[in-house]
């Protein structure tokens, strides 16, 4: 096989491994580290792959190389190792190595891919030069994390609001809620929310604007500080207008967080705006340093809650447009959103998951998308749900926090209206939420008569239809369980 015939099937053969990533994976890790890598070249043994970043191979080299070699190897066995470039170093073969260029499709062949940028397929990360004329590469943004893709519903809607509040501040105006931290369980959109915003504000007005993981913020550090850089990075920082932090439950070491404590200072004193999202609430992120917590907590803290059944919806039927419109083909029924939206209650990532399976499982067999596929398709997630029960210990311990009593109370003989009503509530999500019967659900409250489980159940349902604060209480407390 000659070369020109070579380099058309391995890079076929990497789109088939892209494929299988896709579906491992799911669509937001795939988006973020593997959409714009590469197929670049094929010498002997050897592939090359070029990535936009050199942080992009670092990371695909470190978590997911091996995986990229086992799945190379299915194609082919003639592949024993796999290179990652940077593209912008990927230099033009000289004369003796490239083949004679007898005709133009031959010279276009044999160009790098760097001669010609590809369409956009990512928002452009900000990039802003130090001294040594290198720049500071912001995370990879996915193009397809906008407000405008960005579905609201009751448990995100004020994020939201404060988001694009500070997303479509003019330049130069006084930063809104500095810092805005947002924080909720993994999959309640996040990191969607945050790159959002950077790409809106890079839009609107002329700010210099970066988005990092937490990750991210270490390596660049450790890197500054091997190449004896960190002045310069450090200045980089905090010449930033408006700064975007991801997962900051994963910022770990004592220098690191030192000087993310010095620049998140810096630029909140400056009036330069900063926005951070983490899993938990700042208080409960044990490995933080106090000072941080502390200066997070100036600012303004939001939460996003888990999706109900009508937010689970609507992300459902946005993600099953964007496959129909790469399969034309695809059928999906409404039964099955339906079902699917009712079943999948943890984050919009299962969700994602869900119908990427469904999905694959009918472009790869050829089956119709069916309610009976639905549930063999997505039986392991639907046993996690059932795994996931909170227990009656849980119950009680959670509204105990919430209403202010102890758990002793909630198992006592005291009548009093302030443990009367959170103990009718816990028997009543004890019932609603757990298989357990109501003889044994009386007997863990003090060993009360089932009847008296029957009355508190009977009770609350009938209060969450007409006490508008109660009916909060409750589904406070079920997103609480069901995290």
């Amino acid at each position: 096989m000659t070369t020109a015939e070579i380099e058309p099937a391995q890079d076929q053969r990497w789109g088939r491994v892209k494929a299988r990533l896709r579906s491992e994976l799911g669509e937001d890790v795939y988006s973020s580290w593997f959409a714009r890598i590469m197929f670049e070249s094929s010498k002997a043994s050897v592939v090359q792959l070029s990535v936009p970043t050199p942080f992009i191979r670092q990371w695909v080299q470190n978590h997911y190389g091996d995986r990229i070699m086992q799945l190379w190897e299915k194609e082919t066995s003639e592949v024993r190792r796999i290179e990652f470039v940077v593209r912008s170093a990927v230099r033009q073969p000289c004369s003796a190595d490239r083949p004679s260029p007898a005709t133009p499709k031959a010279r276009a062949a044999a160009a790098p891919r760097t001669t010609t940028p590809a369409p956009s397929m990512t928002t452009p990360a900000p990039r802003v030069a130090d001294d040594a004329g290198s720049a500071l590469d912001g995370s990879p943004l996915d193009p397809r994390f906008t407000l405008d893709s960005f579905e609201e519903g009751p448990s995100n809607m004020l994020a939201l609001a404060a988001a694009k509040r500070v997303a479509m501040a003019p330049s130069g105006e006084k930063a809104a809620f500095n810092p805005l931290f947002i924080h909720g369980a993994v999959g309640y959109g996040k990191t969607h929310l945050l790159q959002a915003v950077a790409a809106e504000a890079r839009e609107r007005a002329p700010r210099r604007v970066l988005y990092l993981t937490a990750e991210h913020f270490m390596y660049r550090f450790v890197v500054a500080l091997r190449n004896q850089t960190a002045l310069a990075f450090k200045e980089l920082l905090r010449d930033i207008d408006l700064l975007l932090i991801d997962d900051l439950q994963f910022l770990h070491g004592g220098k690191v967080q030192e000087e993310f404590c010095h620049t998140l200072n810096s630029l909140v004193d400056g009036a330069r705006q900063v926005v951070i999202a983490a899993d938990r609430p700042a208080g409960e992120l044990d490995g933080l340093e106090q000072r941080v917590r502390s200066r997070i907590g100036g600012g303004l803290s939001v939460e996003i809650g888990a999706p109900d059944l009508d937010l689970r919806t609507k992300i459902l039927t946005r993600r099953i447009a964007a496959q129909t419109a790469a399969f034309p083909e695809l059928e999906f029924p409404e039964e099955v959103l339906d079902f699917v939206a009712r079943s999948v209650t943890t984050n919009g990532r299962d969700l994602d998951g869900a119908i990427n399976r469904l999905v694959a499982h009918n472009q790869l067999t050829g089956a119709a998308i069916t309610l009976q596929m639905a549930e063999g398709a997505l039986k392991d997630l639907l046993r996690a749900r059932e795994g996931r029960r909170p227990k009656i210990e849980d119950i009680q311990r959670v509204v105990a926090q919430h209403f202010n009593v102890s758990k002793a109370d909630l198992v006592s003989a005291r009548r009093t209206r302030a443990v009367v009503r959170p103990r009718q509530v816990a028997m009543y999500l004890a019932k609603s939420l757990t298989p357990r019967s109501l003889p044994e659900i009386g007997r863990r409250f003090g060993g009360r008569d089932h009847t008296t489980v029957l009355h508190a159940v009977r009770k609350i349902d009938s209060l969450i239809g007409s006490d508008g604060s109660l009916k909060e209480d409750v589904e406070t407390l079920k997103r609480l369980l069901d995290a």
